[in-house]
């Protein structure tokens, strides 16, 4: 048994230096930055209300469900996605479901369409339609196809989008009893004469109670009632 054991070694005794004020202060901004960053990264939409709380809704007294559309014209207004949409002529459409019956509802079978004035049915855009209008710069240009097949090399969709789907898409197709449910669709009126959201309605049809014993009567929301309760909206000071 060594007797000295428990004594500190000499080599490692001596006492410590203190680091000088200018390390520490870098020290501090790169953990402050490492913070910033960590924060930035972490993306929150504002948490959804209850449907009948939004301007433009459809309510089913009889079937306890009432359909919101809360549309983000001014990317001021929806600051958390990662990407530049809107100007990209891509609006997104925050829909919102209240279930209020005792049964569960299903959107599995769902079909939620952006109805122009003119008439025009726009379903939502997939990834794939964004990722093609956002960073394909000959999205426009026709597609010539070769006698001779060919593999198709497939464009990756962009992380961004999908993160974005992550955080701010619909996080299932079931609506419980007695709870809400709400995500973000993008619709593309690039095409369309502004300003888009005037006389135009939002249509939801084809949802289910969970047991498929019902389908629901569709539900039409008419953007005006948004355009009314919003009077600082781009649709209505449209670009002269």
């Amino acid at each position: 048994m060594n007797p000295h054991s428990n004594q500190p070694n000499p080599r490692n005794s001596r006492p410590l230096r203190a680091l000088p004020a200018s390390a520490l202060r870098v020290m501090l901004a790169a953990t402050l930055l490492c913070l910033t960053a960590h924060a930035a990264d972490k993306k929150s939409a504002p948490p959804a209300k209850p449907a009948a709380e939004y301007a433009a809704n459809d309510a089913h007294p009889n079937e306890h469900v009432t359909v919101a559309a809360e549309p983000c014209e001014d990317p001021k207004q929806c600051p958390f996605f990662r990407l530049a949409y809107i100007q990209h002529g891509l609006l997104p459409i925050r829909v919102i479901f209240t279930n209020d019956s005792d049964r569960a509802i299903s959107l599995e079978d769902a079909r939620m369409q952006f109805i122009s004035a003119n008439n025009d049915k726009i379903p939502a855009a997939t990834e794939d339609d964004i990722n093609r209008r956002i960073f394909d710069l000959h999205s426009t240009q026709p597609i010539h196809i070769p006698l001779d097949p060919f593999p198709i090399k497939r464009t990756p969709v962009d992380k961004k989008i999908g993160e974005d789907d992550k955080d701010f898409g619909f996080q299932g197709t079931v609506v419980n009893a007695h709870s809400t449910l709400a995500g973000y669709l993008f619709y593309d009126i690039k095409d369309l004469d502004e300003p888009a959201l005037k006389h135009a309605e939002f249509y939801v049809k084809m949802v289910h109670t969970l047991d498929g014993t019902k389908e629901l009567f569709a539900f039409t929301i008419s953007l005006d009632k948004w355009l009314a309760a919003n009077p600082d909206a781009p649709s209505n000071h449209p670009r002269r």
